[in-house]
């Protein structure tokens, strides 16, 4: 053991233990520390102050988790090691480690195609790399490669620790007490059959509150038309950006973001080259505010309005559709705002734009959340006959936003 254990006090869990050694060396890593740096719901909090918490604190928490479902499942007899519970432990708490800033929102905006869950695994591998090979099992669960699936049920399935913890914790911080999930009673219902996970037969309303749960906490915050919105024109900021960097421009940023706009990097990038992982570790959201705060005086349109925009929360207009509104009424949309802004077509799409959103709850097959009944029979949630809610939680639900600004914004910009 390298480092002393802690004890840390959890607004949402009360006090965490975290075990000295390489867990903590881990989350004393810089790699780990940046996520102090990374809010957990980007933008959220124009429209819920409280939102503030980060990648940080939902990844202690869901280590927390971990070690409260394991040892349950001990109590009910199933053989866990002291091996397998650090590295289970360790697989949560690097769930979250490679996204980049406002997490979300501009996941394909730094980088182009590729997704966090795959920069997670190219940090696990390098810390594993500097620790000597100490997180291989961890690396397995991780993956889904290790020979008890349960463990990778508990790190990335649909009814994972890190969705129970990122359910209670956002309820919390955003105040939506509809959204409140009881992860302990969850937990204590969990088992194991086969080496797979399943749910004991009287926790099946809980995994129906569960549900139901993240089914709102989509609609009223996670896809909140405001939330979009502000979160819309960020990515169509750094859209702006990239185009004219891309002709030569020279925009203000910090040091550790430019490189991101000189060139593209890609997955192979970052494991051939850990020097790109490195840059990679330094930027956080800071960096994108700093950028938001000196394009404001922009001389382009599009990149000061869009970053004023976001200073001054002048967030764009949203309409909600049932269905797309056509390509057609899109172009009449904008040929509005560019005839009145003397914008180029190519500008307006900027400022003008339709955003696809879905939710589904619960998608029945593939890796299922099974019920096991009082006789021992193994059964999917959704087929529970006493529980039609699931059902129609199990279907998809597609919502087309609009996104245009308000002409108020557009006259107060242009008397600044």
């Amino acid at each position: 053991m390298t480092s002393k254990g802690k004890i840390i006090n959890d607004p949402v869990h009360g006090f965490i233990s975290i075990p000295g050694g390489l867990i903590q060396d881990v989350i004393d890593h810089p790699y780990f520390q940046r996520l102090r740096r990374i809010k957990q719901l980007g933008l959220t909090d124009m429209v819920y102050p409280g939102a503030q918490h980060t990648r940080f604190h939902h990844a202690i928490g869901a280590m927390h988790l971990m070690g409260l479902a394991l040892e349950n499942l001990r109590h009910k007899g199933h053989p866990i090691s002291r091996e397998e519970e650090t590295a289970a432990r360790l697989a949560i708490l690097l769930h979250d480690v490679g996204h980049g800033p406002f997490s979300h929102a501009l996941e394909n905006s730094i980088l182009q195609d590729v997704h966090h869950e795959k920069m997670s695994l190219v940090f696990i591998d390098r810390l594993n790399f500097l620790l000597g090979g100490k997180l291989d099992m961890a690396r397995d669960m991780f993956q889904g490669q290790y020979h008890r699936p349960f463990f990778n049920q508990l790190v990335s399935g649909q009814l994972d620790i890190d969705r129970i913890d990122y359910l209670r914790r956002d309820c919390f911080f955003s105040g939506v007490a509809e959204g409140a999930i009881s992860a302990e009673r969850i937990l204590s219902m969990l088992d194991i059959h086969d080496d797979k996970l399943v749910v004991e037969e009287k926790g099946i309303y809980s995994i129906e509150n569960f549900l139901s749960s993240r089914r709102l906490m989509y609609w009223q915050v996670y896809l909140h038309k405001t939330t979009v919105s502000a979160e819309e024109m960020l990515i169509q900021l750094m859209r702006r950006a990239r185009a004219l960097t891309g002709s030569g421009a020279r925009l203000s940023m910090t040091a550790a973001l430019e490189p991101f706009f000189q060139r593209n990097f890609g997955w192979e990038d970052f494991i051939s080259d850990p020097a790109h992982l490195n840059a990679f570790s330094l930027i956080d959201d800071y960096d994108i505010w700093y950028c938001i705060k000196s394009w404001v005086s922009n001389p382009d349109f599009v990149l000061s309005f869009l970053s004023r925009g976001l200073m001054e929360r002048r967030l764009l207009k949203v309409n909600i559709f049932g269905q797309p509104i056509g390509e057609d009424r899109l172009q009449e949309l904008r040929e509005n705002f560019q005839s009145g802004l003397g914008l180029s077509a190519e500008e307006s799409t900027y400022l003008v734009f339709e955003k696809e959103v879905s939710n589904s709850a619960y998608i029945s097959g593939g890796n299922q959340i099974f019920i096991k009944t009082r006789q021992g029979e193994i059964m999917d949630v959704a087929n529970a006959t006493d529980l039609p809610n699931i059902h129609a939680m199990a279907t998809e639900v597609k919502k087309y936003i609009v996104c245009q600004p308000k002409p108020i914004s557009l006259h107060s910009f242009a008397g600044k």
